[in-house]
């Protein structure tokens, strides 16, 4: 099945060169379907969720709150009500940070994070140390791109009340044993939170199964709009944390005296929300649903080991992250060439490639590199695609050498 015909941008043209979308791991296409779930909302039933006797608002409010529980099913909550809507991965970090971490951790506590985290996995948790007088530890890696589990298990401590880490690398593509880690957390009693964002769209991931406490991801590396993401709470965090933002639908009653508070998920998401976004995601999850996330995963793969191997054996290339256990994502450098310039030359044959550090400096850092080249895969590239990239990219690099 060619499913680049469900997609209308892939139908492009760049520079007068049939569109190649390789960076899938910063955003993915949206199909027709949740292009026009977005459309039909505005066109049909646009009104404000939560708050209104009339048609409109009631149509409106089933469709927002059907998503909770698409997304209940989709990752394996055992009830919608542990399901928040958020702006995307960053915003459901944030809130954690606010809202439980600033609220539980004390001075001297500490935060473990690794060496291959994401800024917006970095930055929240230094927020929350400095405010509290925490303390940030970073798991090292390996020259692979790999948590090296022996240092992981020493750097748990009694101090430990919170483990952040990536499901996936967005810049490696390396795949962590977040399972292996969570019940590494519960041996010694501390909390975890998995950033979900480039796990999400290549493979099952099942919160019932891994026990985490939070679990993070964005709607718009899912093939859903921008603005919108899910952040799951272990319904024993819940009472552990106190409102993020305060507002109208978070809470119950209000007066000049006293407010009192929404029950949860409600609790957490004060505000308008993003209501076609949210309309948008659960079109999008039904859509992968139909697909089968099985075969995504099955496409990629094989995506993944043809363009590897296709890669490695061009000249002055570099593979920046070789685990063995990987999604859909190749990060190179060129000797003596700077990824900048890699990509303008393949934007110039309508190849989107991702350039630079991808908000992992500190990794950069590790790598000893300024930044990487960037092609990510989903399950609507073609072997085809990443032949011609391959080619492509061999001519830049003779223009460039």
């Amino acid at each position: 099945m060619d499913f680049q015909n469900d997609f209308p941008i892939l139908k492009s043209t760049i520079n007068g060169n049939p569109l190649i979308y390789f960076d899938n791991a910063a955003t993915s296409q949206k199909p027709k379907c949740v292009i026009d779930a977005v459309s039909n909302y505005y066109e049909t039933i646009n009104s404000n969720v939560h708050r209104g006797v009339h048609e409109l608002s009631q149509k409106a409010t089933n469709e927002y709150e059907e998503t909770r529980n698409t997304v209940r099913d989709f990752i394996g909550s055992k009830t919608a009500e542990q399901i928040i809507f958020t702006k995307g991965t960053t915003d459901g970090i944030n809130i954690v940070a606010s809202a439980w971490a600033e609220n539980q951790l004390k001075k001297g506590d500490e935060i473990l994070i690794t060496t291959m985290e994401h800024h917006s996995n970095i930055v929240p948790w230094q927020m929350v140390c400095e405010k509290l007088g925490a303390k940030l530890i970073v798991c090292p890696i390996n020259p692979a791109g790999e948590i090296v589990m022996d240092q992981l298990k020493k750097l748990i401590s009694s101090r430990t009340k919170l483990i952040a880490i990536t499901h996936v690398s967005n810049t490696l593509g390396t795949i962590n044993p977040v399972k292996e880690i969570t019940n590494l957390a519960k041996e010694n009693n501390c909390k975890i939170l998995i950033d979900a964002a480039q796990s999400i769209p290549h493979f099952q991931v099942d919160v019932n199964n891994l026990d985490c406490d939070f679990l993070v991801f964005s709607g718009h590396k899912i093939f859903a709009p921008t603005g919108v993401g899910i952040l799951y709470v272990k319904k024993e965090r819940f009472d552990e944390m106190k409102p993020y933002q305060g507002g109208g639908d978070m809470i119950k009653e209000v007066s000049f005296e006293k407010t009192t508070y929404n029950t949860y998920p409600h609790k957490f998401e004060a505000g308008t929300p993003n209501i076609a976004g949210v309309i948008g995601l659960k079109t999008a999850l039904n859509y992968i649903n139909s697909i089968g996330i099985q075969k995504v995963s099955e496409i990629e793969d094989q995506l993944l080991k043809y363009a590897q191997e296709s890669i490695s054996k061009i000249n002055k290339i570099n593979i920046i992250g070789t685990a063995q256990n990987k999604a859909s994502v190749i990060s190179f450098t060129v000797d003596g060439i700077h990824p900048f310039d890699i990509g303008t030359l393949l934007d110039q044959l309508g190849i989107a490639i991702r350039t630079g550090h991808h908000c992992t400096q500190p990794l950069m850092k590790f790598f000893n590199i300024p930044g990487t080249a960037r092609a990510s895969f989903a399950f609507y590239n073609k072997k085809s695609e990443i032949d011609f990239f391959i080619e492509s990219l061999k001519r830049a690099i003779k223009m460039l050498g």
